[in-house]
């Protein structure tokens, strides 16, 4: 099984919607993502998604943002999504993705990178301390998704 990892282009959103909505079910939750929010989001200069493919499939994605941070003096990094298909799950998919970015961002000016993760998500917490990220803060988050998707008549999870 030879897995390339590779930015994502516009024409990948088809994938990338059906990942994002396959880690949705996981948490038993619906995603409104669409292929035009996926070319948009490609479109921001400071946001990427990285795509894991097999044999011409994409079966993983990881997407990031960068943003200047004051403190740091530099860019700071956010991992958004990190989500392996079902089937090719427990094969090194999400360690090759976050290794990708890793290297990438240590040949930058980005000063940190950062994940937030489900506390009871302890197979997640551990994937990622076992690749250097460390329990530093607290994250805490007000979601404004589902005032959102009221307004419009749909139905978030």
């Amino acid at each position: 099984m030879k897995i390339i990892i590779r930015e994502a282009q516009t024409n990948d959103a088809p994938a990338i919607v059906h990942l994002i909505r396959e880690l949705a079910a996981t948490a038993n939750e619906t995603s409104a993502i669409a292929e035009a929010y996926v070319a948009e989001y490609l479109c921001s200069p400071k946001s990427t998604v990285l795509l894991a493919e097999c044999d011409g499939q994409v079966i993983g994605l990881l997407s990031y943002s960068l943003r200047p941070d004051l403190y740091h003096v530099g860019n700071s990094c956010l991992i958004e999504e990190l989500v392996v298909q079902q089937a090719s799950r427990r094969q090194g998919v999400g360690s090759m993705l976050l290794t990708e970015l890793l290297s990438r961002l240590a040949k930058t000016d980005c000063a940190e990178v950062s994940v937030a993760a489900i506390p009871d998500n302890t197979q997640a917490i551990r994937f990622y301390k076992r690749h250097g990220l460390v329990e530093e803060a607290v994250f805490l988050e007000k979601h404004f998704i589902d005032q959102i998707n009221n307004s419009t008549g749909e139905t978030r999870g």
